[in-house]
C-alpha cells in the first residue's frame, strides 16, 4: 500500500516531475529510517534473519518486540518509499518478536522460548511467500541447521496455520503469477540451463561479495554520519530507478518489483531491459541494504535472478529457435538459481519456486541450474551470507548445526554438479538428481 502511494504515484506522474520524485523518495525515506535506526530502534537494522539466527544459536530465543515493531514500521517506510529491499526477511524478525511478547505475557518458561524461534520463523516465511513447505525447509536449513525433531512438529504446524490464514485473507493463489504450462519442452535447452546456473553463480558472488564489501565501506565512512547513510543508499537507488524508467520505460528497480517480475515470467521484456534491470536492481539492493536500511534480500535476489534468466532465455530463443514462451521458463529458473547462490538454501530454492508460481514442469532444469549455482558460489565463499553478516558484527555462530547441514548438502550436490558439467543429456541428469533428495 505504501509503495503504491509513493512509488506508484511518482511513476504515474510521468515527465520530469515524476522522475525527480522517483529519484528523491527513496533518499527521503532512507533519511527518516536512518534517524529512527540510530536514535530509536537500532535493533531493527538489516534483514532480520541474522538477528533471529543469533537469538536461536547464542541466546535464550528472545527477540525484543520493540525491535520487531520498529522493523515493521521502518521496513514499511523504506520499501514503500522505493528502497530496493524485501519484506520477507523482516517478517521473520517480526514474528519472532511477537512470539517473545506472547511468551512474556503468558509467563512461558525460558527453556521453551528458544524452541519457539524456529516456529515463528516458519510462520513468517509461510505467510510472506504463501509457501508452507518451503518455509519448513528454510527454517531447518537456515535457522535450526539440523533436523531437530524437538522443534520440527511445531515448525510444520506453524507453517501450515500461517498459510491457511494467509490464504483465507488474500485468496488461494501463487504469490507470483507464472504462465500455465511452463516446462522443459526441448532437451537441447538443458545446455543453456546449465549455462544459466554458471551465470547465476557469478551474479550471486557479485551479490554477496558486493553486499559485504559495501557494508564494510559504509561502516568505515566518517564523512557521512550513520543516520544519513541510508539516505545515500536511497539516493543511488532512486537515481538508478529513474534512469532505467527514463531510458527504457520499465520499472522494478524501486520497491519490490512484483509487476515487472510478472512481465519477465510472461516473456514480455526485451533483452536490453532485462540486462539493465538485472544490473540496476543488483546495484540498488547493494546500496539500499549496505547503507544500513531495514529490509531483506529475498525478493531482490529473486528479481535479479528472473532478469538474468530471461536474458539467457533470449539466447535460447534466438540461437536454438525455440518458442518465445521459453523466456518465461528461463526467467523462473533464474529466480531459483540466484536464490540458491545467494541464500545458500538449496532445497528451499527449488521448493519455493514451485510453491510461489505453481510451475512444477521445470523440476529438471530448476534443479540443474540451482545445484550448479549453489556449488560454484559456495566454493568461492564457503560462509553463508547471513553468517557472514553476523561475523561483520563480531558475532560468530558456533561451528555446529548450521555448518554441518551446509557441508552435508554440499557433499551431496558436488558430485552431481561435476556430472552435470560433463554432460547435459536428459539421461545423465535423471540419474544424478535423486542424490539431492535425502538432504
Amino acid at each position: 500500500l505504501a509503495e503504491a502511494q509513493i512509488v506508484g504515484r511518482a511513476i504515474a506522474a510521468g515527465g520530469w516531475p515524476g522522475l525527480l520524485l522517483l529519484a528523491l523518495s527513496p533518499a527521503l525515506g532512507g533519511l527518516a529510517a536512518g534517524l529512527l535506526l540510530v536514535w530509536v530502534v537500532p535493533g531493527a537494522r538489516g534483514s532480520g534473519i541474522p538477528q533471529v539466527k543469533r537469538a536461536y544459536a547464542l541466546g535464550d530465543g528472545r527477540v525484543p518486540f520493540r525491535d520487531a515493531l520498529g522493523k515493521f514500521l521502518i521496513g514499511t517506510l523504506q520499501i514503500g518509499s522505493g528502497a530496493s529491499l524485501g519484506r520477507e526477511g523482516p517478517t521473520v524478525q517480526i514474528c519472532a518478536g511477537a512470539t517473545t511478547l506472547i511468551a512474556r505475557l503468558t509467563a512461558l518458561p525460558e527453556r521453551n522460548l528458544r524452541r519457539l524461534v524456529p516456529v515463528a520463523a516458519s510462520a513468517g516465511i509461510a505467510a510472506a511467500f504463501n509457501a508452507p513447505i518451503a518455509a519448513v525447509t528454510f527454517t531447518i536449513e537456515e535457522i535450526v541447521g539440523t533436523l531437530d525433531h524437538s522443534v520440527l512438529s511445531g515448525v510444520v504446524v506453524a507453517a501450515a496455520l500461517a498459510s491457511v490464514i494467509e490464504r483465507s485473507v488474500l485468496g488461494v493463489h501463487p504469490v507470483i503469477e507464472a504462465p500455465v504450462g511452463l516446462g522443459l519442452d526441448h532437451a537441447s535447452s538443458l545446455v543453456l540451463y546449465a549455462l544459466l546456473g554458471v551465470a547465476a553463480a557469478a551474479v550471486s558472488i557479485i551479490f554477496t561479495d558486493g553486499l559485504l564489501g559495501l557494508r564494510s565501506w559504509f561502516r568505515g565512512l566518517r564523512r557521512v554520519p550513520a543516520w544519513a547513510q541510508p539516505a545515500v543508499g536511497g539516493l543511488v537507488t532512486g537515481v538508478l530507478g529513474a534512469a532505467v524508467l527514463a531510458g527504457l520505460g520499465v520499472t522494478g528497480v524501486n520497491g519490490g518489483g512484483y509487476e515487472t517480475l510478472g512481465l519477465a515470467l510472461e516473456g514480455k521484456l526485451a533483452l536490453g531491459a532485462l540486462l539493465a534491470l538485472c544490473g540496476a536492481k543488483l546495484a540498488a539492493t547493494l546500496f539500499s541494504y549496505s547503507s544500513g536500511g531495514a529490509g531483506g534480500i529475498f525478493m531482490p535476489a529473486l528479481f535479479v535472478g528472473a532478469m538474468l534468466g530471461g536474458a539467457v532465455g533470449h539466447l535460447d530463443v534466438g540461437v536454438l529457435g525455440h518458442e518465445p514462451r521459453q523466456l518465461g521458463a528461463f526467467a523462473l529458473v533464474g529466480m531459483g538459481a540466484v536464490f540458491a547462490g545467494v541464500i545458500r538454501a538449496p532445497i528451499t530454492s527449488v521448493l519455493i519456486i514451485f510453491e510461489m508460481t505453481g510451475a512444477y514442469g521445470l523440476i529438471l532444469p530448476l534443479m540443474l541450474a540451482n545445484v550448479t549455482s549453489f556449488v560454484l558460489a559456495r566454493r568461492h565463499r564457503p560462509t553463508p551470507i547471513y553468517d557472514a553478516l553476523l561475523a561483520q558484527d563480531g558475532i560468530v555462530l558456533p561451528h555446529g548445526a548450521a555448518v554441518r547441514l551446509d557441508d552435508s548438502a554440499t557433499a551431496a550436490v558436488e558430485p552431481l554438479a561435476r556430472q552435470l558439467a560433463r554432460s547435459v543429456g536428459p539421461e545423465d541428469h535423471a540419474a544424478g538428481l535423486p542424490q539431492v533428495g535425502p538432504h
